[in-house]
């Protein structure tokens, strides 16, 4: 067993970050992290129901005892931009008017994590997961205003590829009978390209690593900490931080992003509650804090695009801005064998109206989240999960700042569907 352990941890880890990774959900963090988790809208951090808890809150692994976690998940973005309105007087980067929709959309994202009870006050686990990413996909054959020429921004096939993935050794212990924390380090990779962005070239300290250099990783680390407690008989209450993840640079990007290329992972907190409301039902509602704004490429105002500015330690970047998001998800059994789950998120999407130019590169503008799922226990110590999510649709309309007196007018839009699947074993 612990060789097959061994095993599917190094398959997982490699699938996992040579796989797309397309997630654009609350920014572009996962709503949810592990099946259990996804289907109560990501509303978990006092429920531990599972090894992947450690991606939410390392705490919880104490409770969940000796088992293996694994599945995959199909994840479906739809992405579109729309362009409206000629050029006006001035104008130094018009777009082709239209709308085209992004290409590439569906991926396969899997996960795995294993629990190991020390003893009965304390755990090791580990977790592999992807934590998000940007992905889209723009055909070279895209209106553009430049005779000869085509794509998004006329150069051709357009888009960005970013790929993450975290290892997550856990460690958690209990402090009373009804109390525990927990730390996790954080191992991080990422894997970018981009492509179609070299008419931007003017706007770079660094034209020559700014667009179609194939892929760049860059890795990183960071903690987690987390603690929960049951603070009246049944009511649990949970909380969970992780700090800013300062990765290694892009160098092939670094005519790109901020900071000579840097692309670092923000820090987020959540707080959140578990209400027993009977025996067979419990209430879960979490908050969750995340600072994209602390993370220049993320958040710099894409406003500074200037002569020279994009690469510089003040370039543009995305303008995003932090996000806050409410999740709310109910547990109830109808069997000892049958579990479900319902539940929905919300929090406002982080791309201001005055940033759309370039975040037609990165459209995460969904603010919702519609769960579902189910656990089946069809073994003694075996499980089948499944969890199901719906994203509306959600558009921001705003103006090509460089398309002159009167400006273009420019509408990025995004939904989402997403299926997982995942087995648990108990030992």
């Amino acid at each position: 067993m612990k060789s097959t352990c061994r095993r599917t941890l190094v398959a997982l880890a490699t699938a996992a970050l040579f796989s797309p990774v397309a997630y654009a959900t609350n920014g572009y963090f996962a709503h949810g992290y592990g099946t259990k988790d996804k289907g109560m809208a990501g509303a978990g951090v006092a429920l531990p129901q599972d090894s992947m808890s450690a991606a939410t809150n390392p705490a919880g692994e104490v409770w969940v005892g000796s088992r293996m976690d694994l599945g995959a998940s199909v994840f479906s973005p739809k992405r579109e931009y729309s362009v409206s309105g000629n050029p006006g007087s001035g104008a130094t980067f018009p777009l082709g008017q239209g709308t085209v929709k992004s290409d590439s959309n569906y991926f396969l994202i899997p996960h795995f994590a294993r629990n190991w009870m020390i003893n009965s006050d304390s755990s090791f686990a580990v977790a592999v997961y992807g934590n998000g990413g940007m992905n889209t996909d723009y055909s070279s054959s895209a209106p553009c205003l430049q005779p000869g020429k085509s794509g998004t921004f006329c150069a051709g096939s357009t888009g960005v590829d970013l790929m993450q993935l975290f290892i997550t050794p856990t460690y958690s212990r209990k402090i009373n009978a009804t109390s525990s924390w927990g730390i996790s380090a954080i191992l991080a990779a990422q894997r970018f390209k981009a492509k179609g962005l070299s008419s931007f070239a003017n706007f770079s300290s660094d034209s020559g690593n700014l667009s179609d250099r194939g892929y760049d990783t860059s890795y990183g680390g960071g903690v987690r900490i987390g603690w929960q407690g049951e603070v009246t008989p049944g009511l649990t209450l949970g909380a969970s931080y992780t700090t800013k993840i300062r990765m290694s640079k892009f160098d092939k990007y670094k005519g790109l992003f901020a900071e000579q290329g840097r692309f670092d992972i923000p820090a987020n907190a959540t707080i959140g509650l578990a209400w027993t409301v009977t025996p067979t039902s419990v209430l879960a509602f979490d908050i969750q804090k995340i600072w994209y704004s602390d993370v220049p490429s993320i958040g710099n105002d894409a406003s500074n695009l200037g002569a020279g500015n994009l690469g510089t330690d003040n370039g543009a970047g995305f303008g995003w801005r932090d996000m806050t998001i409410y999740k709310l998800g109910y547990q109830f059994q109808t069997s000892s064998d049958w579990t479900w789950r319902v539940g929905v998120s919300h929090g406002r999407q982080p791309i201001p109206q005055s940033q759309v130019l370039l975040n037609i590169l990165a459209p995460g503008v969904v603010e919702t989240h519609i769960t579902g799922g189910f656990t089946w226990k069809y073994k003694r110590n075996h499980e089948f999960n499944l969890s199901a999510m719906y994203a509306p649709s959600k558009t921001v309309s705003g103006v090509n700042p460089m398309s002159g007196n009167p400006p273009q007018s420019v509408e990025i839009k995004m939904h989402q569907y997403e299926v997982e699947a995942s087995w648990g074993w108990r030992f």
